[in-house]
């Protein structure tokens, strides 16, 4: 299995970019200071899964990086050529294509990132009327776009003051933070219009972005040795994990237990096979967490779940809407029936709520939410818009800054987090219907296991690490509970035979930790990362190192400090008198 991306060095004129898995022009800089996080190609499908691009030809010519790019969809298609050229103070990306095939997408063109370093800073924006804005990066993570009708936008950078106008489209901001992206995205076709749109074969995409340097570059920051100081900071979540949803293994993959206290399964009322995924579910012998996704043309299927829970340990439930405009939200009519059905039932499970779905939805959608919820729940999957290895990597710090930010959203309520996985476990935006079993059983699986995409770095060895330190960025005074991953099956901790995966080792170091009074603290950089608690052997510390060299790390605690060397992509545990 292969953890990094695939990646190839272009510089010319001062400018440097690493061009990933083949499409992408990353890290861009000038003379060796970071401008921008990428710019990049998306072609997007009517249910926004983005298109892979395959690159057929790569010309690098004296001051232009050529790349023929094509994208195949089912029907239709798009092929052209991907350009990159710099001279002096000035990059220009363009992109040309002609659609070969009729097809519909919601969005075709290129994608501007800018690094979330740059939250708080000043932005002026450019309309098409001529007008200009003054305003600024949110600092906050902004639950609608930051800026509309961009024709040109001028910030500070690392490498000094640019400026960057678009052509070949009107585009928009938006903070993508919300999905822990590490990026504010600027892109074409505002979601204000309609769509999906229709190409015709022969119909042109052209489009070309120009960033310029127009002001010096800034005296370098400096750096410091990587410290982290753990501070006694309210309590460690418990630690919880999914149901598998993978098509029904050989008999006896579950029988060992899990180093886990609750088991989340998502139980779909419109679903044949919901009463099969209960069963299975409760097949780990812990207490359930129950996710109920109500279709409200079956008025009766919620009463139906929650008598189903009858004689079964039920450490919280919620209930979901399916489709309308609080699709995905407990809103207050959701949450008031499955209250009234509880009532009738005799379950007296704490009734919690939030969003089936990212943080995006519940900062845009909280206000939905009734009060007295006992718990306010979201998920991670960050490998929503960008599936590259460092968008999962840069995605931990933007955890840390989601989950602050859903805490004081709560209120004082609990926030439970999860499921936390590599991949979404529901199409959130979706404009076709949601995939389900034909049959009452589970012989196909069900949920995340119909949706058409499995991650093969779920086997990675580097997974281990990274969800070390993803509870370390999640693991501030308000969290309750973290449930990573599945059971067993492609998105589990053990492989569909029932051996672990590498990240199970993690799962259980994590668990070790819940309860007991926390050490948290911040990444120095968000590449290295150190959680902990103070149990009864002392004080157990987890490190964990997602960069791409060993790191000699300072451990500071209450207790003391210690200096542990960690591998590149490596973890490790370590005990505190």
């Amino acid at each position: 299995m292969t953890w990094n991306d695939d990646e190839a060095a272009w510089s010319s004129s001062g400018w440097t970019l690493v061009r990933r898995r083949g499409d992408e022009f990353a890290d861009i800089a000038f003379h060796g200071r970071r401008v921008l996080r990428s710019v990049r190609l998306a072609v997007r499908d009517r249910d926004w899964n983005t298109l892979p691009l395959s690159v057929d030809e790569v010309r690098d010519e004296p001051g232009c990086l050529r790349l023929g790019v094509r994208a195949s969809a089912d029907p239709g298609g798009l092929e052209g050529e991907l350009v990159a050229r710099a001279e002096g103070d000035r990059l220009e990306i363009a992109v040309d294509l002609i659609c070969t095939a009729a097809f519909e997408t919601n969005r075709t063109g290129l994608v501007v990132l800018h690094p979330p370093r740059v939250s708080g800073r000043a932005l002026g924006v450019d309309h098409p009327d001529g007008s200009s804005e003054a305003t600024r990066f949110p600092d906050g993570i902004s639950p609608h776009q930051p800026a509309t009708d961009i024709v040109a936008l001028r910030w500070t950078s690392d490498a000094g003051e640019m400026r960057m106008t678009f052509s070949g489209d009107v585009f928009e901001m938006e903070d993508q933070r919300n999905w822990t992206d590490a990026s504010f995205k600027t892109y074409s076709r505002p979601l204000a219009l309609p769509f999906p749109v229709r190409l015709a074969a022969g119909e042109r995409v052209a489009q070309t972005v120009t960033i310029e340097r127009v002001g010096p570059v800034p005296p370098p920051e400096p750096t410091g040795p990587a410290v982290i100081d753990l501070r006694t900071e309210g309590t460690a979540p418990s630690l919880g994990i999914a149901a598998s949803t993978a098509p029904d293994p050989v008999e006896g993959v579950g029988d060992r237990a899990f180093p886990v206290d609750t088991v989340l399964v998502e139980l779909d009322l419109a679903s044949p096979a919901w009463r099969a995924a209960l069963a299975r579910a409760q097949r780990a012998g812990l207490p359930l967490d129950v996710r109920f996704v109500v279709d409200e043309q079956r008025p009766d299927a919620l009463q139906d779940g929650v008598d189903a829970l009858a004689g079964i340990e039920v450490r919280r439930v919620a209930a979901f809407r399916a489709n309308g405009p609080a699709r995905h939200v407990s809103d207050a009519e959701t949450v008031a029936a499955l209250r009234a059905a509880s009532g009738r039932a005799g379950l007296r499970a704490p009734v919690a709520g939030g969003v089936r779905t990212h943080f995006t939805e519940l900062n845009r959608e909280h206000h939905r939410l009734p009060a007295g919820l006992d718990g306010l729940g979201f998920a991670i999957t960050p490998l929503f818009h960008d599936v590259s290895t460092a968008q999962l990597v840069e995605s931990v710090a933007m955890q840390r800054r989601v989950a602050e930010q859903a805490v004081r959203l709560s209120g004082g309520i609990p926030v439970d987090i999860g499921p936390i996985g590599l991949l979404p476990h529901v199409n959130a935006v979706a404009t076709t219907a949601e995939p389900r079993p034909s049959q009452p059983d589970l012989r196909d699986g069900y949920g995340p296991a119909l949706l058409p995409s499995t991650d093969p770095r779920q086997d990675a060895v580097e997974l281990a690490a990274w969800t070390i330190a993803s509870a370390a960025a999640l693991i501030v005074p308000g969290v309750r509970s973290l449930t990573y991953f599945e059971e067993w099956g492609a998105r589990g901790i053990r492989r569909p035979d029932g051996t672990d995966r590498p990240v199970a080792v993690a799962i259980a170091a994590l668990a070790e930790l819940g309860g007991h009074p926390a050490l948290t603290g911040d990444s120095p950089d968000g590449s290295v990362w150190a959680v902990g608690a103070l149990t009864p052997s002392g004080a157990v510390v987890l490190l964990a190192n997602l960069g791409d060299r060993a790191r000699d790390l300072e451990i500071r605690t209450p207790g003391g400090s210690t200096s542990v060397r960690l591998e590149r992509s490596g973890w490790a545990r370590i005990v505190l008198p």
